[in-house]
């Protein structure tokens, strides 16, 4: 497993990292707590230390699940996790937070039908509420790194960051991170404190993080990129049929990407990467995770894993780095840098 630094916190992280949404369960359709833990426990055991979870993600479950994972353990992960987006059962007052969106218990709801109203919400009250929640699940009095989820318009970015900033001092957290960021707020955060991570969607079908700049701001201050999404939710591990059915619960079975002839022309590009996955030893989802890594010095990529087989395959991803020649042809498939 290549290893890198993170930001200028000090603290060394695997290029694969572990995200937690789907053991939330929330727009995945959940899973078995054995079978997560499992999971959590085959990614340490293979290398992988940057674990990355937040309270969204089943409304606390995830949090909880690794908490109970990192038990004995907690000195071999990074962890981390965010703040920023808060539900409540009624509407809050006019100015207090932004609708981010309606949900139900599983998944999406509407505005006619949900049993939560989630809010991004960043005034310090609420950071320091989120994480002292945070801390309670995941038993620990400390996190790796502490990232802004959502950005909410109703707060102020300054003090966001001086919050943030507090905390670092206390010890509570050791790097701060920020995502789902435009590039001016970007540049907001940055006014007011250092940015460790930018963690932001980006994958072979997900470029805006290049288009936009942000990918070179990221190098040119020795941020990390931590890259979710990377296989674009099973769309680029070439494991998919057009034919697919998506379980009740599971957010892809809405979306226009995961549509019969989406999934084929994607699949179409897909095969002209066989060869490569045959020169570096790799399946295509691992091909596509070491691609993602190799675009910069500093990115580390996000893969969920339900069993301890997947996390162990996803990490096998990490023993490589792909050749300029080979990111350049992957690149004429789907888009330059």
């Amino acid at each position: 497993m290549q290893m890198i630094p993170l930001g200028k916190s000090g603290i060394s992280t695997s290029v694969v990292a572990l995200g937690t949404w789907g053991i939330g369960g929330w727009m995945w359709g959940g899973a078995e707590e054995r079978d997560s833990i499992s999971a959590i426990h085959s990614a340490l055991d293979h290398g992988i230390n940057l674990i990355d979870t937040a309270p969204l993600y089943g409304f606390g479950y995830s949090e909880e699940v690794v908490g109970k994972a990192l038990l004995g353990r907690r000195d071999k992960a990074v962890l981390a996790t965010k703040c920023g987006i808060w539900w409540e059962r009624e509407p809050k007052p006019e100015g207090e937070g932004e609708i981010h969106v309606y949900s139900t218990e599983k998944s999406l709801g509407t505005a006619e039908n949900y049993e939560w109203i989630l809010y991004r919400y960043l005034r310090p009250d609420s950071i320091r509420a989120e994480l002292e929640r945070s801390l309670k699940l995941l038993q620990t009095d400390y996190v790796d790194l502490y990232q802004v989820h959502c950005q909410d318009v109703t707060s102020s970015i300054a003090e966001t960051m001086e919050t943030l900033l507090k905390l670092k001092e206390e010890g509570k957290i050791r790097a701060i991170g920020v995502s789902n960021v435009t590039p001016e707020q970007l540049a907001e955060y940055q006014k007011t404190g250092y940015v460790d991570v930018l963690q932001e969607r980006f994958s072979l079908v997900d470029r805006e993080v290049q288009t936009s700049g942000m990918a070179k701001t990221v190098q040119e201050n020795e941020m990390n990129l931590l890259s979710y999404a990377p296989l674009a939710h099973g769309l680029l591990t070439g494991n998919l049929s057009p034919d697919e059915t998506f379980p009740e619960g599971d957010f892809r079975s809405m979306d226009p990407r995961f549509a019969p002839d989406a999934i084929q022309r994607v699949n179409e590009k897909l095969e002209q990467m066989h060869s490569l996955t045959v020169k570096y030893g790799l399946s295509m989802a691992q091909l596509v995770i070491a691609w993602t890594f190799s675009t910069g010095p500093k990115t580390n990529v996000l893969c969920g894993a339900r069993t301890a087989k997947h996390a162990a395959e996803n990490a096998l991803a990490g023993s490589v780095r792909l050749a300029a020649d080979d990111l350049n042809f992957i690149d004429s498939l789907f888009g330059a840098r």
